[in-house]
């Protein structure tokens, strides 16, 4: 997909990263490669199953995804998608990190939600020096049985899109935490290790640090039509631990710089998919006993 990719090729050493043209180049191939797009339809045609309990009626708030998510996102974190600005700082980075994603978003578009959602993570913890310093190293990590994803739970019912009108609380709990109660209507990849949550603290919405586990319930997985092979979710908070991150009343200011470069990127990832996949389909064709290759020859 890279070599086809004029356009990207040009890109890459016009914004000083054709240092990083090997490394693209090889995330292409895999990424078009036959084994990498039949893991991407088996993403989405198996879809994660939740399983909120145990046999024992314990909760477990656990999703089950299909053995091709976890190679997908596998593959995703090896190559550093999810932090490679972090972890070589050099000329050209965000633009390398940029092209790696919109060559393995051609493989499976749902897995690039939490590893975008990671990468972004990262300059909103830097608010916080001890939390970044906890954090950074396992979200940078590019192993992703040692390492850390990242996840975020803003939106609820009422509000939608304007975060502000979130009801869940933050009570101060002691020693610069927090137990968060209330209901977000969104959240994915609820597998994530950590998540931004915002909620209303004494002096306002605030922006906290919370670790999946006890107080954090997935409620139900959003049925919906595309990226299926993505789990999003409702989850219930209830007196789940935060910790502050940055000031106390300042959450929208704080978590603004969260700032997911997804939205631009998978739009035309799907295109150039699209693009890429409409030759190979167009030459099986045939009208009038000629078939489309002659078609377009003849013109």
């Amino acid at each position: 997909m890279f070599e086809a990719d004029l356009a990207l090729r040009e890109g890459l050493e016009r914004e000083l990263a054709g240092w990083a043209v090997d490394r693209v180049r090889d995330c292409g191939a895999v990424a078009g490669s036959a084994e990498a797009q039949e893991h991407g339809r088996r993403a989405e045609r198996n879809a994660p199953r939740l399983r909120t309990h145990d046999r024992y009626g314990r909760r477990v708030d656990r999703v089950e995804y299909d053995p091709s998510w976890q190679w997908l996102l596998r593959g995703a974190v090896e190559r550093g998608i999810h932090a490679l600005p972090w972890r070589e700082p050099r000329a050209g980075a965000h633009v390398a990190r940029v092209a790696l994603e919109f060559l393995w978003t051609q493989a499976n578009a749902g897995v690039m939600c939490p590893i975008s959602m990671t990468f972004s993570a990262v300059p909103a913890l830097r608010a916080d020096a001890v939390l970044a310093a906890e954090w950074e190293p396992r979200l940078t990590l590019p192993d992703l049985a040692r390492g850390a994803l990242c996840g975020m739970a803003m939106t609820e019912k009422q509000g939608g899109s304007d975060v502000r009108a979130g009801t869940s609380r933050a009570v101060p709990a002691g020693a610069g935490c927090f137990e968060l109660t209330g209901h977000k209507w969104f959240c994915s990849h609820p597998m994530c290790n950590v998540f931004l949550v915002l909620a209303q603290a004494p002096a306002g919405l605030s922006c906290f640090v919370v670790e999946r586990g006890a107080g954090f319930e997935i409620q139900r997985l959003k049925d919906k039509l595309g990226t299926r092979s993505l789990a999003s979710a409702e989850i219930e908070l209830r007196g789940a631990q935060g910790r502050l991150l940055g000031d106390e009343g300042r959450g929208v200011a704080t978590i603004i710089e969260w700032s997911p470069t997804r939205g631009w990127t998978a739009s035309p990832a799907a295109r150039a998919g699209c693009v890429a996949a409409s030759p190979r389909r167009s030459t099986m064709r045939a009208t009038a006993a000629r078939s489309a290759r002659g078609w377009r020859s003849s013109r």
